[in-house]
C-alpha cells in the first residue's frame, strides 16, 4: 500500500475536508477566516483550532523560517457552525527567531490563543534520547477488522462519531487500551498508534506542520485514563484539554505515516498531564507533545 493512500472508512461516513479547513480566508491583514466544513459536531476540534492557527501565523512568517514550538490555550469551546476570526500578533522579529501570538474568536469572544515561535533553520550538535520500534502500518488491520464481534458493536457509537469528526487516519500496533478498559480491565497509561492525515495535504511546509497541528490532539488526554479501568464515555466523566504544547524537531509530512507514543504521566485534581513522542519510520523523533485537561469525574 501506498504510504499516502488514504484508508478505508465506511462509506456512509464523509470525513472533514481538511485541506479546506486549512485553506484560511485572508480578510485583512494578520486577520484570517477558517471554517469547520461540518455541522454534525457538538464542537470544533481542539486539533483543528491548533492547525488554523498555525495556518495564521506561518503566513505572517518569512519562508526561510520554520516553526519549532507551539503553545495554546482552549478557552470557550467552539461553535462548528460558524467561521472563526484569526487575529495575528507579530509579537518579535529578530535574527534567528520570529514569535507570533494568534488569538481565534468567535462573536467577540476568544475561544483559542496561540504562541508559537520560528526559526531561521540551523545546524548543530543532535542526539535523541527516546527510542521506538513497532509493526510497520501496512502490516497492520485497520482498526475496526482488530475488534471481535462484540468488541467491535461496543465501538461502533464512538468510532463513528471519531471517523465522521476527525480527518485522521490511525492504526494501533497493540490494543488500544480503550477496548480493554470497556471490558472494565485497567491497563498502564501509555497507548501507541500510527497517524497521519487522512488526505494529501498541499507541499508547502505550512500545511504539513499544520496538518500535525491538527493530528497531534488526537487520543493523547486519554492516555491518562487506562489505569483507571473507563473510557471517556464514562457516566460523570468531565474531559476537556485545557492547554497544548508542541515541539517540531525536524520537518516532516503530516500526510505519511508515523508512529504517536501517548503517555498520561499524572492525573488529580480533576486534571491530567499527557505527553507524547512522534517518530518516523526510521525511528527518529520529530516532535513532542504534551497536554494538560480536565479529567473530573462526578458519579
Amino acid at each position: 500500500m501506498s504510504s499516502k493512500t488514504p484508508a478505508a472508512v465506511p462509506s456512509q461516513l464523509v470525513r472533514p475536508p481538511l485541506g479546506k479547513i486549512l485553506d484560511l480566508e485572508e480578510l485583512d491583514r494578520n486577520l484570517f477566516l477558517g471554517r469547520s466544513y461540518n455541522d454534525s459536531a457538538f464542537r470544533i476540534y481542539g486539533g483543528q483550532a491548533v492547525g488554523q492557527a498555525l495556518v495564521a501565523s506561518g503566513r505572517t512568517v518569512p519562508p526561510d523560517r520554520r516553526v519549532h514550538s507551539l503553545h495554546g490555550h482552549f478557552l470557550h469551546p467552539g461553535n462548528p457552525k460558524e467561521p472563526v476570526v484569526y487575529h495575528v500578533d507579530l509579537v518579535r522579529d529578530g535574527g534567528s527567531f520570529t514569535t507570533r501570538n494568534v488569538r481565534a474568536t468567535q462573536g467577540g469572544l476568544t475561544i483559542f490563543q496561540l504562541t508559537a515561535s520560528y526559526q531561521r533553520r540551523e545546524t548543530g550538535l543532535s542526539h535523541q534520547s527516546p527510542d521506538t520500534a513497532a509493526t510497520p502500518p501496512e502490516d497492520l488491520p485497520d482498526f475496526e477488522d482488530s475488534l471481535s464481534p462484540e468488541e467491535l458493536r461496543n465501538a461502533r457509537p464512538w468510532l463513528d462519531i471519531l471517523r465522521r469528526n476527525i480527518a485522521v487516519d490511525f492504526r494501533f500496533p497493540e490494543e488500544y487500551p480503550r477496548v480493554a478498559n470497556a471490558r472494565g480491565e485497567a491497563r498502564p497509561p501509555r497507548q501507541r498508534a500510527w497517524v497521519r492525515t487522512a488526505e494529501v495535504l498541499d507541499e508547502d511546509p505550512v500545511a504539513q506542520t499544520a496538518g500535525f497541528g491538527y493530528v497531534s490532539d488526537l487520543f493523547l488526554l486519554s492516555s491518562a485514563l487506562p489505569p483507571h479501568g473507563i473510557t471517556i464515555d464514562e457516566p460523570g466523566l468531565q474531559l476537556a484539554s485545557l492547554d497544548h504544547s508542541v515541539w517540531l524537531h525536524s520537518e516532516f509530512r503530516a500526510d505519511e505515516w508515523h508512529l504517536y507514543e501517548q503517555e498520561g504521566v499524572w492525573m488529580g485534581g480533576g486534571r491530567g498531564l499527557a505527553r507524547g513522542h512522534l517518530f518516523d519510520r526510521a525511528g527518529t523523533l520529530v516532535a513532542t507533545t504534551v497536554q494538560e485537561g480536565l479529567l473530573r469525574l462526578r458519579r
